[in-house]
């Protein structure tokens, strides 16, 4: 155990030599070009699109955050595998691959905050259509006010701009609905729209009564959203807990052994294939949940 903190110790230290030494550029902002220039060489182009857009929110981490996320992943991988194996190597090895994960959590956490904000401006452009026709009895119209409000940002704002483009072009609304269902593929646009075109079409007698209904159910589907997001975040708190918990069942291991008999024990290879294996299904673990608990945003 003396050995590994000596060499974190000293790598911290070259970190801060380095840090204090540097002159003209920052170490963080060196750190950060060169993961930049090989994020935008092989990043796909549509999560380049997602992580400006969150840089533009201001929900983006700045390169202080992650350093101090690789620092800690690293350290944390460093000491725990070398209580596994007591091996500085297999420890090294470890703290790098830890590293490599910060890359897929960001783009975890990207994705999951750009639905969240797209389900936003999903919700804001339903809602003002809605009172936008209550007061022109027109889609175009309404949607074309909605626009102009200012409460919609782009991407959806620009999109909503080729809906009333092509709506004039066509002279008909059933294009414009169409890409905008198949560019957001949330029930609660598919229905009003199927709603709004009912009444164009074939017009309605209690056109006021079913959109307040439907108004009503997207206040219903917005009110149970953010709660599932605030469950869903404190299930992803104890959840990390219980996935931290998992690690340390071999600390558990070694005080019911003692550590002798343990260490001699690694001399074993089914043993040492045994801690890989350990180590890897509770990392697979905790890397399928953070998916769940990104990707599954409750939007729908």
């Amino acid at each position: 155990m003396e050995k590994i903190i000596f060499i974190l110790v000293g790598v911290i230290a070259v970190f801060i030599v380095t840090y204090r030494k540097k002159s003209g550029e920052n170490v963080y902002k060196f750190f950060a070009k060169q993961v930049g220039s090989v994020y935008n060489k092989y990043a796909p182009y549509s999560f380049k699109e997602v992580r400006q857009k969150v840089k533009e929110l201001g929900q983006e981490y700045t390169v202080k955050q992650y350093t101090l996320q690789i620092t800690v992943f690293a350290a944390a991988a460093g000491i725990l595998t070398y209580l596994y194996f007591y091996n500085i190597i297999i420890s090294i090895i470890y703290a790098i691959a830890s590293i490599m994960v910060v890359p897929y959590l960001t783009y975890l956490r990207c994705k999951r905050v750009y639905s969240e904000f797209i389900f936003e401006q999903v919700q804001v452009y339903c809602t003002n259509t809605i009172m936008e026709f209550a007061t022109t009895q027109s889609f175009v119209k309404a949607i074309e006010g909605v626009y102009s409000s200012g409460v919609l940002e782009d991407p959806f704002k620009s999109d909503v701009k080729v809906m009333i483009d092509m709506a004039y072009e066509n002279g008909t609304i059933e294009q414009s609905i169409e890409y905008l269902n198949n560019k957001y593929d949330y029930y609660v646009i598919k229905n009003m729209h199927q709603l709004f075109l009912q009444i164009t079409n074939e017009g309605s007698k209690d056109a006021g009564q079913s959109l307040e209904n439907m108004s009503l159910d997207i206040d219903m589907l917005v009110e149970g959203v953010y709660r599932d997001r605030i469950d869903r975040a404190n299930f992803h708190r104890k959840f990390l807990q219980f996935g931290i918990m998992l690690y340390l069942m071999v600390m558990l291991v070694q005080f019911l052994l003692g550590i002798d008999t343990y260490i001699s024990m690694l001399s074993d290879i089914t043993t040492n294939i045994l801690l890989h294996a350990i180590i890897l299904v509770n990392t697979y673990f905790i890397l399928n949940g953070e998916k769940y608990y990104n990707e599954n945003v409750g939007a729908e």
